[in-house]
């Protein structure tokens, strides 16, 4: 398990992602994807070997890949990448060159702290656009996640429109590079710890 990309933000410190284990993980990420505040990820019924299996599947497909998020060290997020062309969105919008997908998801906190999810896909969308090739963020939340949208507003993503997928009815809304930027420039410094590795081969996302 490597460290793919390392940001630093302003108030809260060292985020990072690394590869993500689908065994060895699965113990940590059954109690994310299953708690009462993580109902969007549509996973609340799964048991750990069902978790162990999604994130196997995730890890043999060419086109979508999980990583573990780290704060300070310690695990604290998950997030996924996927090309829109092949997986979740194929068919349901108008596709171009160098759109990339992203999930994320925050573990559950005792005591949360203010910014925190906002500094999390701050770090996330600042990990895709590390890679040259992506020119936009494409995401498709439920309709219903009324937080997730005022995030995702934050950090740049216009609304296209609703999209009724098979599992819900999502908002598909697109981040540029350049709207990244003007939303979120100020949100600290950012390095890949191996811009290769950060990478997938076929140049997308999730």
């Amino acid at each position: 398990m490597s460290v793919v990309f390392t940001r630093v933000d302003d108030r809260l410190g060292a985020f990072a992602l690394r590869t993500l284990d689908p065994e060895a993980d699965a113990p940590l990420l059954h109690g994310w994807v299953t708690h009462p505040k993580a109902a969007f990820w549509l996973m609340q019924d799964a048991d750990e070997a069902q978790v162990i299996e999604e994130y196997r599947r995730i890890a043999a497909h060419p086109h979508h890949d999980a990583y573990l998020g780290l704060w300070r060290g310690s695990p604290a997020f998950l997030a996924e990448r996927y090309d829109p062309a092949h997986v979740e969105l194929v068919g349901l919008y108008d596709h171009q060159p160098g759109d990339v997908g992203m999930h994320f998801l925050c573990a559950p906190a005792g005591a949360p702290v203010h910014g925190f999810t906002r500094a999390v896909i701050r770090t996330v969308m600042a990990w895709l656009f590390a890679d040259p090739a992506t020119r936009r963020v494409v995401v498709e939340p439920d309709v219903r996640n009324t937080a997730v949208h005022a995030l995702n507003a934050a950090v740049g993503f216009e609304v296209v429109g609703p999209i009724a997928k098979p599992e819900k009815d999502a908002l598909l809304s697109v981040c540029t590079r350049a709207r990244f930027e003007a939303a979120a420039g100020h949100a600290g410094p950012t390095t890949a710890a191996d811009p290769a590795a950060a990478t997938r081969e076929e140049g997308a996302p999730a």
